[in-house]
């Protein structure tokens, strides 16, 4: 075989008549997009640093915690980090939340210390994110199963739609029983360091942050009522 056929040998049309090298590239392509289909969230301190967890179905054969399970100490997951709630994170000990200023329906500035003395579940979500339209029902229900003097699920949109956009979004969906928040300035998500939308942090009654969980849940299920049952106590 002569030299100029030798080096040519990688270039030479492969089944479908492309070069290898081709398919190679090809291969590369599809690899970096299957690893951006699926949805990553890297740890915060208290979730072993600098790993990464990614929510998975659980199967319906997993155990449901307990309504009257107490609250767990320590970081990352227990007990209550299960089925829908299996990517909550706990922190180490309640942490103290900086002040986020946002609007009410009203425009007045408000902050989390207005609901001081409440449980909150304050969900930061966005009009354009798809995955917080397909969780806002269950966050409604929820608010309607439990929702007191004592817990409130606290929805905030965190972007340049503002109040407006947050009305027309909430009045498409059909969601009636939250009330409509905004962030114009769409600075909330990083003053409290969320990654990725939605993300839902779950407060006690001093305003301290219990835990958080990064993605989409179904907030109206039994696992999800436990938990706030558990910091309700």
């Amino acid at each position: 075989m002569s030299s100029d056929e030798s080096s040519g040998g990688a270039g030479k049309a492969a089944a479908g008549g492309l070069p290898l090298i081709a398919y190679i590239a090809v291969a590369a392509v599809f690899t970096l997009i299957g690893f951006g289909a699926v949805y990553v969230t890297l740890g915060d301190p208290d979730n072993r640093k600098g790993s990464a967890v990614v929510s998975a179905p659980v199967p319906p054969s997993a155990p449901v915690a307990k309504s009257d399970a107490p609250l767990p100490a320590g970081p990352g997951r227990n007990a209550l980090s299960t089925g829908q709630m299996a990517a909550f994170v706990f922190k180490s000990v309640p942490e103290e939340l900086p002040a986020a200023p946002f609007v009410d329906a009203e425009g007045r500035e408000v902050t989390l210390a207005d609901w001081k003395g409440k449980v909150v579940l304050l969900n930061l979500w966005a009009t354009w994110c798809a995955p917080c339209r397909k969780e806002m029902p269950g966050l409604d229900r929820l608010q309607t199963e439990l929702g007191s003097d004592k817990f409130e699920v606290v929805a905030v949109s965190v972007d340049r739609t503002g109040i407006e956009g947050a009305r027309k979004f909430l009045d498409q969906i059909s969601v009636r029983r939250l009330a409509v928040l905004s962030d114009p300035s769409a600075r909330m998500a990083t003053t409290l360091k969320a990654i990725g939308l939605p993300t839902t942090l779950l407060i006690n009654a001093e305003g301290q942050e219990v835990g958080r969980l990064v993605g989409p849940a179904e907030w109206d299920t039994p696992e999800a009522e436990a938990l706030i049952r558990a910091v309700l106590k």
